[in-house]
């Protein structure tokens, strides 16, 4: 299966420019156990990432056996919680005066006596504001190092396709995709040899992917938005175009047919608008599947010349 964007196709020259947009609600999946971790996952408007508890991985039969949390700490106290910087693309209030806003990620019903927390171990987030005295009640000593684990991945950004031509001529239908690199992202692939993402055994192993599912295209000389949805498909030129066809005669919907040329438009260019939909799921093993977590939208635009010609060429 394989997203549904071209290979080796021409990028548009025209800068494609991220716009600032009110972040989608941030969502985040159940508390998953994998491994020797329990995660928890968010996804929102400028990426995805995942914040986890427990240790290094640990493969069975490699050495003894994983050390319980009670041996890890030594006599020293748990501290269950821990403050983190607010994830890009999370917009809050202004904070109380004197106060900074934190991701308080908190360990709750942990058994001390596993290697993992538990069955029952889960994590709890919150978006709190607080003060030095306020942020004491979490610090972070060096042993506590071992306890925690994250990661984030931003979206790419967005690289606009246009097909059959780099330049769209009027009366001829333009076709709209993305390139492979801008419209999936793969967060700890374990067939790349990033093993450290909650992995215990080959059974257990956290990925976290981000994909393209739609693109909303404005496409500027005043006509009605078109949707286009993406994502996986067995077509070997996924992006839907099929070079040995006129455009007259494509499968793809992903179009838009031109009237007039932008010689009339500032910089005698068409002010495309794209709306673009992340999917982000989860992987946990060799089964199961993907797990979707939520979706986000990101916007961007594009300065698309049209030009009055007829000839296809070029």
């Amino acid at each position: 299966m394989r997203n549904r964007v071209g290979r080796g196709l021409v990028v548009l020259g025209a800068v494609l420019a991220l716009l600032m947009a009110v972040p989608a609600t941030t969502a985040a999946a159940d508390t998953i156990h994998s491994g020797n971790r329990v995660c928890s996952m968010y996804v929102n408007s400028i990426g995805f990432g995942a914040y986890c508890s427990s240790g290094k991985y640990y493969i069975p039969g490699d050495g003894p056996p994983p050390q319980t949390w009670r041996q890890k700490l030594n006599g020293r106290p748990f501290i269950p919680c821990r403050d983190f910087e607010i994830p890009k693309g999370i917009h809050l209030p202004q904070a109380p005066e004197g106060k900074t806003w934190v991701l308080r990620i908190t360990i709750t019903d942990y058994n001390l006596n596993t290697y993992n927390g538990g069955a029952a171990a889960h994590l709890e987030r919150a978006y709190i504001p607080v003060n030095e005295a306020e942020r004491n009640q979490c610090p972070f000593p060096d042993y506590m190092e071992q306890f925690w684990w994250r990661f984030e991945s931003n979206y790419p950004p967005p690289a606009l396709q246009v097909k059959p031509t780099f330049t769209p001529r009027v009366n001829v239908p333009a076709f709209f995709s993305l390139t492979a690199e801008s419209s999936m992202v793969l967060q700890n692939d374990p067939t790349k040899g990033e093993l450290d993402s909650g992995f215990y055994d080959p059974t257990h192993n956290l990925t976290m992917r981000g994909m393209v599912v739609e693109m909303k295209v404005d496409p500027g000389d005043g006509t009605k938005p078109f949707t286009c949805l993406m994502g996986a498909t067995p077509v070997d030129d996924a992006d839907g175009y099929d070079e040995t066809k006129d455009p007259f005669n494509q499968m793809s919907t992903c179009k838009h047919t031109y009237e007039r040329s932008s010689a009339n438009q500032p910089d005698g260019m068409y002010t495309v608008k794209l709306t673009i939909t992340w999917e982000v799921s989860y992987w946990v093993g060799q089964q199961g599947g993907w797990e979707p977590i939520g979706k986000a939208n990101v916007h961007a635009v594009q300065r698309l010349p049209v030009q009055e010609a007829q000839a296809i060429g070029g």
